[in-house]
């Protein structure tokens, strides 16, 4: 448990509470510190991986954290995005009564299909079948940090990018987020289909 790679993961889990509450505090510097935060967790994410394959320190507990840090990390920001109503939605020709929905696809998305792969990973496990992370899955994990990321950093986007309208600024985040939402979809796929092999025999499509 105390090997570099899982102090990685735990101190991952450690930064989401001080990343909550700096998000919900008043003032610029309040904010600038949940993106840091922000940061620091998810560049841990790719440190932990990296610091299990060169010291050869891969375990199953880590195997078992790992995933977990993620789904909490990127559910609490998501969460906190959503009921600071930071995501919006532009301009989409949609009757009112579903507009308010509809700034909410991506992250009902991400986080259904985090649910959705947890409980394949689980199940996968129990049978004994490994699933190997694809191109695409770590593609998808990067592009999503990035986009919680810019939207967190949404209200100061004037300070970082003067020359760049805030309306720009936030939907180009937004998009990214969708796009990182896209990919989880088709990611989300690819492990459930590794289930359904596993349930009607290697043979099936």
């Amino acid at each position: 448990m105390l090997a570099l790679p899982n102090l990685l993961t735990i101190l991952r889990i450690a930064l989401v509470p001080v990343f909550a509450l700096a998000f919900v505090m008043p003032g610029e510097t309040a904010r600038l510190i949940a993106f840091a935060v922000f940061c620091i967790a998810g560049i841990s994410d790719a440190l932990d991986g990296l610091a299990a394959r060169r010291l050869n320190a891969g375990s199953d507990f880590g195997r078992m954290l790992d995933p977990i840090a993620d789904k909490i990390l990127v559910a609490v920001a998501l969460m906190m995005l959503v009921a600071e109503r930071s995501i919006h939605q532009f301009d989409l020709i949609a009757p009112a009564g579903i507009r308010g929905l509809l700034k909410l696809v991506p992250a009902l998305i991400i986080l259904s299909r985090e649910i959705l792969v947890s409980g394949l990973r689980e199940f996968l496990a129990g049978a004994k079948v490994s699933v190997p992370v694809t191109v695409f899955a770590k593609f998808k994990t990067t592009l999503q940090m990035v986009a919680i990321g810019a939207m967190i950093l949404t209200p100061l986007a004037d300070k970082f990018f003067p020359g760049v309208p805030a309306v720009t600024y936030t939907a180009f985040a937004y998009a990214m987020l969708w796009v990182a939402a896209a990919l989880t979809v088709y990611t989300g796929y690819v492990y459930f289909r590794a289930g359904l092999r596993h349930l009607h025999g290697p043979g099936t499509p």
